[in-house]
């Protein structure tokens, strides 16, 4: 369900710097461009996460990615907590290899001449209405196997207004649901107790006795949030979720557990 964003496996990695030219690119930024070998290894990385990115979207090809591609992994990056000098970075990567890809023929046009930085967005995030989170929140069908965990998650990113970083950090210790509260560390590892309502405390709890123990293998480190293959669930992971689901709920606004917040909010 959720879209994989990072590179796992040397035979991986070989495949996309094909697909995605990366050898051409760190040789033109060397033998023609001049930069430096630190500014090379950057580079490659940044446009390596990008490639991961499309891959996990079903673009296996520069000449697929468009703008709208792109504005989500930046978005993505800042999901995930990067700085804004790294994402800046990455964009700067970004455009300089369309700019390669562009000049070699590679590509016809470039979707990248109009990237924005984190410093030029609009400060308000969007919310959803109160209709758009109940469609949100039901989407998750009972016929799917992870529904649970997906319910979950979407309940404690509302119902809570838990920050991604704060969902993905749930321990089983944190929960006290009898009491109807959570525990969230926030920036800084700072505690606070959160309330909630019948309705998270009985989706976490059906999850908890149902789905959970099915997904653990031994390598949940507690975690409340499992991925499929029984480990914790990462924020890229959570942002796949939160995105699919509001796909499923027909929400045709950009959702991310940052917008569940700020709904809550």
């Amino acid at each position: 369900m959720a879209a994989r964003s990072a590179v796992t496996g040397d035979a991986e990695v070989a495949e996309l710097t094909r697909q995605f030219h990366l050898v051409a690119f760190c040789d033109h930024l060397s033998l023609e461009a001049g930069h430096s070998p630190h500014t090379i290894a950057a580079y490659r990385r940044d446009v390596l996460r990008l490639a991961a990115f499309c891959r996990s979207r079903g673009v296996t090809s520069p000449t697929a990615i468009d703008a709208a591609l792109l504005r989500d992994f930046v978005f993505l990056l800042k999901d995930l907590g990067l700085s804004g000098a790294t994402i800046r970075r990455t964009v700067s990567a970004v455009r300089t290899w369309f700019g390669f890809l562009a000049g070699d023929g590679l590509v016809t046009r470039d979707p990248s001449d109009r990237l924005e930085t984190p410093a030029r967005w609009r400060t308000l995030p969007e919310t959803l209405s109160v209709e758009e989170v109940e469609r949100l929140l039901e989407a998750p069908g009972l016929e799917d196997r992870l529904a649970w965990r997906d319910r979950a998650l979407l309940e404690l990113g509302y119902g809570a207004g838990l920050r991604v970083s704060e969902l993905c950090g749930l321990v089983l210790s944190d929960l006290f649901l009898g009491d109807g509260l959570v525990r969230a560390f926030g920036k800084g590892r700072k505690e606070r107790l959160v309330p909630i309502g019948r309705t998270v405390i009985s989706t976490v709890a059906t999850y908890l006795h149902t789905l959970r123990p099915e997904l653990d293998r031994g390598e949940s480190a507690q975690r409340v949030l499992l991925n499929a293959r029984g480990k914790p669930l990462s924020r890229a992971g959570a942002w796949g979720i939160v995105r699919a689901r509001a796909a499923d709920a027909g929400i045709t606004k950009r959702v991310t557990p940052h917008t569940l917040r700020h709904s809550f909010a």
